[in-house]
């Protein structure tokens, strides 16, 4: 039987602890603004008018550290979805997501990333995809990135493992979750002003 990487198996354990915090954070949150809207919209008018900045840096702190709990950006914009108006909530979430992506770009080695495209096992694949990604880099980033189900921290793992042009790599991220997180930003804050979730 072949032995689970001790760090692999301690990032996965991380995973699924930072996934469930933040999903109770997002229900929570979701949750008594949906029914205790008077009191928490009261108290959060409040606490913002006295700290929307300390806000901000938080939340654009969680964002660019989000890389080393490889939980996903959209969770971190759920729980802000329904407080921050929409364009800063844009531009640091933006902003989150360059920092974080760039870090895993460069760190991918020192977070156990890069391994399967520097073992032996799979060096056919790696030059099929590296071919592959070469020729056609920033379609492939761009189309990755904005794509929903694709998580944006695997492309970011792929591109610092095949050394891409950090230029490329950067601009496509840019575009693709630039795309996505503004659908998701100013939709969701259309639709949440249209069920009288938020003011």
């Amino acid at each position: 039987m072949t032995e689970i990487d001790p760090s692999v198996r301690y990032g996965c354990r991380n995973r699924y602890v930072f996934g469930s915090i933040w999903f109770l954070a997002a229900a929570g949150s979701l949750s008594l603004y949906v029914f205790a809207r008077d009191v928490m919209h009261a108290g959060l008018q409040d606490a913002f008018s006295l700290s929307l900045g300390v806000a901000y840096v938080v939340y654009l702190l969680l964002g660019s550290v989000r890389a080393f709990t490889f939980i996903p950006s959209a969770y971190l914009l759920a729980v802000a979805l329904p407080f921050f108006p929409p364009l800063p909530l844009f531009v640091l979430t933006l902003t989150g997501v360059m920092i974080s992506s760039t870090i895993v770009y460069y760190f991918s080695e020192e977070l156990h990333l890069a391994d399967p495209f520097k073992s032996g096992k799979h060096q056919d694949r790696v030059a099929r995809l590296r071919t592959v990604l070469t020729r056609y880099e920033l379609p492939i980033i761009v189309g990755w990135s904005f794509c929903p189900l694709a998580p944006t921290d695997l492309i970011c793992c792929v591109c610092g493992a095949l050394e891409i042009k950090l230029a490329t790599f950067l601009m496509g991220i840019l575009l693709g979750e630039g795309s996505i997180c503004a659908i998701y930003i100013f939709a969701g804050d259309l639709a949440l002003r249209a069920m009288h979730i938020k003011p």
